[in-house]
């Protein structure tokens, strides 16, 4: 796959490579937007700005992908809100795929590799109430 060298994707996979996970931000109508895009497409603003999320979210959706064990077995995918309002389809790193379930609190972090990519893991219970105040159940 060829990476982008100029433009807004290759500033935000530059970020990954340095470990940063932007999302982008339109001063002009206040909406947050991922994947990041040359236009806002709330508002048709140019430009949104590269900023820091907060990194926590919600699973909104998840399917199993069944595999041959011989073809490393059976794997999740899943849709996870951003607390901005973006959403990312991913994968919850570390957990089996029927422990993955609607609703469980997430956070993001960069991979490094090449290319770098962002990936999601479940918050463990200390941290989420760090984040949330209180745990759902």
């Amino acid at each position: 796959m060829t990476q982008p060298t100029q433009g807004i994707q290759a500033r935000h996979q530059q970020a990954l490579d340095q470990g940063r996970f932007l999302i982008q931000h339109c001063s002009a109508c206040g909406r947050h937007v991922y994947f990041p895009r040359a236009v806002c497409p709330h508002c048709g603003a140019d430009e949104p700005a590269l900023v820091p999320p907060a990194g926590t979210g919600t699973v909104a959706a998840v399917t199993t992908i069944g595999r041959k064990p011989d073809a490393g077995g059976n794997y999740h995918v899943c849709l996870v809100d951003l607390d901005e309002g973006v959403r990312l389809l991913s994968r919850v790193e570390g957990l089996a795929p029927d422990a993955v379930v609607i609703g469980q609190r997430v956070r993001a972090r960069v991979l490094a590799g090449a290319p770098a990519v962002a990936l999601i893991d479940e918050i463990q219970a200390e941290y989420a109430q760090t984040y949330s105040g209180s745990l759902e159940e």
